[in-house]
């Protein structure tokens, strides 16, 4: 088994088997040396004292840390609404998003999407030795974001103790636990295998912004896993002088899809009952493969560059007047 390790704030690489893989170990503090154990038990005492915060304090809190300031009590701009519903929505219509066999569930009926084939789920991974596993797969925790693992192959014994020792924390609800995300305390904690789009490197992501069944702009990523750069068009395939999450250089023009039109037809069907959601959608050999519904496009803490952008796109978000059913 070749695996490819992938975490949430890390680098990608190849590791070749998984024996050797090559884990980050953790720093251990040692007592004899006061300094070391008063910021490890300072640190400690800190994250209880955050994590027993009220939402309603710890989101403000953290969303100035990010914008320089507090949101408004009566948001108007795409990073404010994102952290209005976050606190306040939660009605059923939302409920599944952060289930990715849900997302799926809901996708499969449009016509023309295909989805990646789900092979395995379950929350023990040494149930995966002896199952016959595709040549290429990505190993994915199902009620969590930004966590991937790459596999080649079937999975030995020593395999499994390998993807065990990886995916250490991955069904620990972090997202609920450090952004307060509450689609993903509704979410199934089990680990899903799926057939990987592609056979090489990851495919470019089209995220479509959709407004009320509208998608109004598209946000594409290359290299997700190695040289991650980031670029913004309109639906006609007009660069948008902006960057979203200033952490990701811009990407080289990218071509327009070939499956432009179908993807944008794609995006609004499963876009039409929500007042915003983000489509990700892959386009490989001729194909529109769907990604995931996003309802908390980067919780709402990122710097959108120029401001003017992050107005405007606010603007096209009219929040609901019931937010739970």
């Amino acid at each position: 088994m070749t695996l490819l390790k992938v975490d949430p704030g890390g680098e990608a690489k190849e590791t070749g088997k998984a024996a050797e893989i090559q884990l980050r170990p953790v720093r251990q503090y040692d007592s004899r040396h006061s300094s070391q154990w008063y910021r490890g038990t300072h640190m400690s005492f800190k994250r209880k004292f955050v994590a027993a915060l009220p939402d309603r304090v710890y989101r403000p809190l953290k969303f100035r840390r990010v914008h320089g300031r507090l949101p408004r009590r009566t948001p108007t701009n795409l990073s404010e609404k994102i952290n209005w519903r976050i606190l306040n929505d939660r009605r059923a219509l939302l409920a599944w998003t952060g289930d990715k066999l849900a997302m799926k569930e809901h996708a499969s009926q449009c016509q023309g999407l295909r989805m990646p084939r789900t092979v395995w789920t379950g929350a023990n991974l040494h149930e995966l030795v002896g199952v016959a596993l595709p040549a290429h797969w990505a190993l994915k925790p199902n009620g969590s974001t930004g966590a991937v693992h790459r596999g080649g192959g079937d999975v030995s014994s020593a395999d499994a103790a390998t993807l065990v020792a990886v995916t250490d924390g991955w069904l620990d609800a972090a997202d609920v636990t450090h952004r307060r995300e509450w689609i993903y305390g509704q979410a199934r904690r089990t680990f899903i295998v799926e057939e990987w789009i592609g056979s090489g490197e990851a495919p470019t992501d089209f995220r479509f912004f959709v407004f009320g069944g509208e998608p109004r702009f598209i946000q594409v990523d290359l290299g997700r896993f190695t040289d991650h750069r980031r670029a913004f068009y309109d639906t006609h395939w007009t660069p948008l002088p902006v960057r979203y999450g200033t952490e990701f250089p811009p990407a080289p023009p990218v071509p327009r899809p070939d499956r432009l039109e179908d993807m944008l037809r794609i995006a609004s069907e499963l876009g039409r009952e929500f007042d915003f959601i983000r489509i990700d959608l892959y386009e490989v050999d001729g194909e529109v493969w769907f990604g995931e519904f996003s309802p908390y496009p980067a919780s709402g803490l990122a710097v959108i560059e120029p401001r003017l952008y992050d107005e405007l796109w606010g603007s096209w978000w009219e929040l609901p007047a019931r937010v739970a059913d």
